[in-house]
């Protein structure tokens, strides 16, 4: 159970992290600063800080003294209520420690709700005389692509057509919807905060799929090849051939091939829903093929 929650953490992590280069790709340097950052602070605050926990204790406690363990579970639902038993603590202080993360944590969520929002409705009413200079007589606004990604993210995150944006000259208004932006980044911020719990649990979906394998594999070897390696006459003998056929057949039609294709399916869950959604959005630019009428199309319309 506790691998398979290191694993969820590690895959939700570098899930993550990948997003960073979605923000780089589209030179959209605020979501870096203001929802790729506390996205990762609120991850590994809380849930790097349970797989801490997991790994210390693992280290800290063997087998001779496994009964004076104390109980993560109990430690991490007592880290959110700020509560601590001080005669089971895993090191010295850790009541402090668990109580700085949880302050972090809660730190990055109005940042990740309000921050990029409040970033764009300030360049796109306040901020819009910065990056200005004046070149002999004449006023000069720079039109950098970081400036224009910004202005137009909420039409970007609409899937917009990039050459509709690459047309237009960079001074002209684009109407910016608040409400609009607003909604979109507290629908994503209210998803990552809950779904990280929820994606947490769920690759407890391993955890379960390696107990069915073992009782699967124990209930095989007991009921089925077990009864003729228990006779030690001459039948018990005769009886092991039919006996171990039947035991390679259910071995490889319900061990290999069915709790392969299940494993497999729900390890494809796991990478199409729990870590694609920390860096996948399924927006951008619309796939246009290559074809030659539309490039004789494009040539007439430039002539």
């Amino acid at each position: 159970m506790k691998m398979s929650v290191i694993l969820g953490i590690t895959h939700m992590t570098f899930g993550v992290i990948l997003g960073v280069f979605n923000h780089l790709h589209f030179k959209n340097i605020c979501s870096i600063y203001l929802v790729f950052i506390p996205e990762l602070v609120f991850m590994v605050s809380l849930f790097g800080y349970l797989m801490f926990m997991i790994i210390y204790k693992w280290l800290a406690y063997s087998a001779a003294n496994s009964n004076l363990a104390p109980s993560i579970l109990i430690h991490f639902i007592n880290m959110f209520v700020m509560q601590s038993n001080d005669n089971a603590q895993l090191y010295t202080g850790q009541k402090g420690f668990q109580m700085f993360l949880v302050v972090i944590a809660l730190l990055s969520v109005p940042i990740l709700l309000f921050g990029k929002p409040g970033y764009l409705y300030w360049r796109h009413h306040g901020g819009r005389s910065f990056g200005t200079y004046r070149k002999g007589y004449t006023l000069v606004r720079r039109g950098s692509e970081e400036e224009v990604s910004l202005l137009r993210a909420h039409e970007m995150e609409q899937g917009e057509n990039h050459s509709n944006h690459s047309g237009q000259p960079d001074g002209t208004d684009q109407e910016f919807n608040f409400g609009d932006v607003f909604m979109h980044q507290a629908i994503h911020t209210i998803e990552y905060c809950l779904g990280c719990v929820s994606n947490t649990a769920s690759y407890l979906r391993l955890w379960a799929l390696s107990l069915a394998h073992a009782q699967l594999s124990e209930v095989l070897w007991g009921m089925v090849l077990h009864l003729g390696l228990r006779m030690d006459n001459d039948f018990g003998s005769l009886l092991l051939f039919p006996v171990f056929g039947i035991f390679a057949v259910l071995t490889v039609a319900v061990l290999l091939v069915m709790e392969g294709l299940s494993a497999f399916l729900h390890a494809l869950r796991l990478h199409w829903v729990e870590f694609q959604n920390k860096f996948y959005m399924g927006n951008g630019y619309k796939f246009s093929p290559f074809s030659f009428k539309l490039l004789t199309r494009n040539c007439d319309d430039f002539a």
